[in-house]
């Protein structure tokens, strides 16, 4: 039974450190992607994950983006959750409208993009969601490709071309925006 008391203030204090790793950039990786409120769930929901997965969790360096896949996987059940809440609500305001049910089908943040007066943000709304995240992971998360290849389930090799195209397509965007010569620099800039 001692054993086991080792075992969990192990565990305890490896997934203590990892967390105090990863949650800083999985907090802003969230915040980049949606309201306040949805990346404090999908950060506590990804957290979990760690939790119970920690086991499987690689070795840092590779402990982050593993995390981000993680995290983007949450987020991903957060926005299907809160489309589904909004769709509800839609329905039930055709039956019996409320005066605040107009309040329910906007989400905090989710025009946050759009508001945003920067032409790289207004561009990579744009673009399809694959490559507005593939070039988000590069230019925000500063990961290499092979780190977001861990992030996306993908190979390097593929993540490579993905972001080759995704570069492509945002300075092109960002020509057709008329935002200037839409040249995408090494750093995610536009010059």
């Amino acid at each position: 039974m001692a054993d086991s008391g080792v075992d969990d203030a192990q565990r305890r204090a490896r997934f203590e450190a990892l967390a105090g790793e990863v949650l800083e950039p999985l907090r802003r990786y969230l915040a980049r992607r949606a309201g306040a409120a949805v990346a404090d769930d999908a950060i506590s929901d990804a957290l979990l994950v760690l939790w119970r997965r920690l086991d499987d969790v690689p070795a840092p360096p590779e402990a982050l983006p593993w995390a981000y896949g993680v995290a983007r996987g949450c987020l991903a059940n957060a926005e299907r959750s809160a489309r589904r809440q909004r769709l509800l609500a839609a329905r039930v305001a055709v039956v019996d409208p409320p005066p605040q049910v107009t309040a329910l089908h906007g989400e905090e943040g989710d025009d946050a993009d759009r508001r945003d007066p920067g032409a790289v943000r207004v561009a990579l709304a744009q673009l399809r969601p694959a490559s507005a995240e593939v070039l988000r992971l590069w230019a925000w998360e500063e990961l290499a490709p092979a780190q977001i290849a861990v992030v996306l389930g993908v190979t390097p090799n593929a993540v490579s071309i993905r972001l080759h195209r995704a570069k492509k397509e945002l300075a092109e965007q960002l020509r057709k925006d008329g935002s200037g010569a839409g040249q995408v620099g090494a750093g995610g800039e536009t010059r």
